[in-house]
């Protein structure tokens, strides 16, 4: 383990609970977001945090300067709602990564974690909800998401070309739809299972009988619970193996068996009303584990509805206590 490492994005969802799960193992850990640190879902009283824009190269130089290590999870990014409607937002974070590369070459860094996502393979892969799982080598011929799926592959071949012309150490995860507790639950930037954990909360709450659901619901995906991500990055993080890994859950449902799992949770049943023009992205997407089980000897093991029984019970509080006129409170240490 490293004495000291930079983590980027660490106001958001993932970058708080990696901050987190570091601290735990002892280590000295610098935490960067833009955000104001009010709003930052974890907020550590040991770390040193940073507020500036990444955008920035001074910015870089200066966040990554006396690190060992860095963990960019820095993106404008959200649920499909936001990416589908903010492709040129989504693509200058384009510039966060590479302005961070080049610092941490600069300064010595000695090893970088890019996190990708599951959005660099291409549309044409994923046409049919019965998909088989997307192996890593699936990504060419390239045609990603449109904004954010470019953004990231582009950021993939930038973190390989720096560390086989500079000798950068960098490893790369594609992340397969992260979801559970002290994550974004509304305002368009969230994900599926957030975002139906609050419909059915509102409804519950509210004594309404229905709810809203993007496309037709038969579409597939896999979810993967924030603590088999924070594992498998840090696994990655540690090991030998340079190209891009999927670090993601093979349990696939459509959308229709997970508002499923999550009436049964609340202890209700709704009816279903379809919006088909609403953002629902790709037909079908499902990781195949195939490669991060043989060099890993590991892959995400959380049951969907282990994951989405702490997620839709820390949700159901948030969405009460706003109904109770008190304010979200996010996660200190």
């Amino acid at each position: 383990m490293s004495n000291s490492i930079l983590v980027t994005g660490a106001g958001g969802f993932i970058g708080g609970q990696l901050v987190k799960y570091l601290e735990q193992q002892g280590t000295q850990i610098r935490a960067v977001d833009r955000k104001p640190f009010e709003g930052w879902y974890y907020r550590s009283s040991t770390a040193e945090n940073s507020i500036c824009d990444l955008q920035n190269l001074e910015s870089c130089y200066q966040v990554s300067r006396g690190v060992d290590e860095v963990y960019n999870l820095a993106a404008d990014m959200g649920g499909m709602g936001f990416i589908e409607h903010n492709k040129a937002l989504c693509m200058l974070s384009v510039l966060i990564n590479t302005h961070l590369l080049v610092a941490a070459r600069r300064n010595q860094v000695n090893r970088f974690f890019f996190s990708s996502s599951a959005c660099v393979y291409p549309d044409y892969r994923q046409q049919d909800t019965q998909i088989d799982g997307l192996q890593e080598s699936n990504v060419y011929p390239a045609m990603p998401e449109d904004g954010y799926g470019w953004e990231k592959l582009f950021s993939e071949r930038m973190c390989r070309h720096f560390r086989e012309d500079f000798g950068l150490q960098t490893r790369i995860a594609r992340y397969h739809n992260v979801y559970g507790p002290l994550g974004t639950w509304d305002g368009g930037r969230e994900k599926a299972p957030a975002a139906i954990s609050r419909k059915v909360a509102l409804a519950v709450l509210n004594g309404t009988k229905e709810i809203e659901i993007w496309g037709d619901g038969e579409q597939t995906r896999s979810f993967t619970y924030i603590d088999d991500c924070l594992y498998g990055t840090e696994m990655l993080m540690r090991s030998d193996f340079v190209e891009p890994l999927n670090i993601g859950s093979d349990e696939m449902v459509n959308v229709n068996q997970l508002v499923d799992v999550v009436e049964e949770i609340a202890g209700v049943k709704l009816k279903r009303v379809y919006n088909l023009d609403a953002p629902k992205g790709v037909r079908g997407r499902n990781s195949d584990n195939t490669l991060i089980k043989k060099v890993l000897g590991w892959s995400p093991s959380i049951r969907l509805r282990d994951g989405m029984e702490k997620t839709y019970s820390w949700i159901y509080d948030q969405v009460k206590a706003r109904a109770e006129g008190r304010c979200f409170i996010a996660a200190y240490e």
